[in-house]
């Protein structure tokens, strides 16, 4: 099965969580802190595998979760590090954020990587947080959840010669007679519904593959038909071999044949009107193909087009198909064997607020809801995330945290009293007045 799109989840593991320990050594009076910091967790890593030549993986799977880092330890022992999970995808893959539309990455080399979705860093245990007023803090972290994205994969085909051409001209008969691939075959239109790969012996030692890509009609460049589908693919090939029904057994005219494919291609991508083209005037062997060759070479004299290579051919007698395949080995022998790719983003690493980072963590927001106020701060929001509030000496530097940026006075002058429920991200707290 042929997949070339796939919509996927990834995070990153979980940092783990610092902790909370203190000596307990025999003849060590009031042991001073030991809790250990907690280990990073995994990132999910695509990485290209050249032996892979689909998305068909990433139909039954769709959601990549990296494991969490391990717990920090007693004697300040460091958790573990999680080990990176590693995707494995065909090479073309373009990477998209699905949030954005950024392009994360355009994969083209075996062995290429690229980190998608970082792991999360691991929480700070209780020894940190000693200083000569604190030197025994009931304080710890929780490790940092890891980074979390819908991402697009869309397959480019790598291949070195594309065959295009209007459905039924004889693409997919051609790749037949010139490799060993199978494609379905058959008298009607559209028998190409995915691309088809096959690797091309030309017989003086070098060879390359070649894509039977699905054919194209007027308007593909907007998605009529196959469209993006088809045009996606004809991107990657290094040199086009259009084919041209030159019997015209469906009653089109070979010159608008060409023209049109050209404009569908230009339209989509105008580098692909610079790319080296070769034409096969195919079906050779069937009545009016010599009359209607000729007319052809005025046309395109006529338009401008005389240097364009034209070489006779007929797929199935296999007339002239030997030198279309010598001429196409040379034309890559000329170009760098280095795949044009798209703009590649920046992959950064999220953005992590800490309470001292910027005076803009400092704003916040208070709205009411019934007899409950909401607290709305990414600096108290955070914290709460990061901390294990089940300590008073956590608490107290919240409360040490909140009144220094003013939500306090806040609180009150909006009306906050003794009892009042004041919620902060998921967790409720209840004001309270100090005498």
């Amino acid at each position: 099965m042929f997949v070339d799109k796939a919509k996927i989840n990834v995070k990153g593991g979980a940092g783990g969580d610092g902790i909370v320990s203190f000596r307990r050594e025999k003849y060590v009076e009031q042991g001073g802190p030991s809790g250990g910091d907690g280990g990073r967790g995994g990132s999910v890593i695509f990485k290209v595998d050249e032996g892979l030549r689909t998305l068909v993986d990433f139909k039954y799977q769709k959601h990549f979760r990296a494991e969490r880092g391990e717990r920090g330890g007693t004697k300040t022992q460091h958790g573990a590090n999680a080990e990176n999970m590693y995707v494995r995808i065909p090479p073309g893959t373009v990477l998209i954020d699905d949030d954005t539309q950024e392009i994360i990455a355009d994969m083209t080399r075996h062995g290429q990587e690229v980190i998608v979705a970082r792991g999360g860093r691991g929480g700070r245990g209780n020894t940190r947080f000693a200083t000569a007023s604190t030197p025994a803090p009931y304080i710890a972290e929780n490790g940092e959840e890891g980074e979390e994205r819908w991402i697009v994969l869309e397959l480019k085909v790598m291949a070195d010669v594309g065959l295009v051409g209007f459905p039924s001209v004889g693409k997919s008969t051609l790749l037949s007679v010139v490799s060993g691939a199978k494609p379905k075959i058959g008298a009607y239109h559209f028998t190409t519904i995915t691309p088809n790969l096959g690797v091309v012996e030309v017989g003086d030692g070098r060879s390359f593959v070649m894509a039977d890509l699905p054919g194209l009609i007027e308007g593909a460049h907007e998605g009529v038909g196959l469209g993006h589908e088809f045009l996606r693919h004809v991107e990657r090939t290094r040199v086009i071999l259009h084919v041209i029904d030159m019997a015209a057994t469906d009653g089109r005219d070979p010159f608008e044949d060409y023209v049109q494919i050209n404009k569908e291609l230009e339209l989509y991508n105008a580098k692909l009107a610079e790319r080296p083209q070769i034409v096969a005037a195919n079906k050779m062997d069937l009545p009016d193909a010599e009359e209607n060759l000729k007319a052809f070479r005025e046309k395109m004299n006529e338009a401008g087009w005389g240097e364009v290579e034209i070489y006779e051919m007929s797929s199935v007698t296999k007339q002239g198909v030997q030198n279309i395949l010598y001429r196409a080995a040379d034309l890559l022998d000329a170009i760098p064997d280095t795949p044009e790719v798209e703009e590649v983003a920046d992959v950064q690493e999220r953005k992590i607020y800490r309470m001292d980072k910027k005076k803009d963590d400092n704003e916040f927001t208070i709205r009411r809801e019934n007899e409950m106020y909401i607290v709305e701060s990414r600096k108290l929001e955070d914290y709460i995330e990061r901390y294990n509030l089940q300590y008073e000496d956590v608490l107290q530097r919240f409360a040490t945290i909140m009144r220094r940026m003013g939500v306090e006075n806040a609180l009150r002058q909006r009306g906050a009293v003794d009892g009042t429920i004041i919620r902060i991200g998921s967790y409720e707290f209840e004001f309270v007045e100090y005498e």
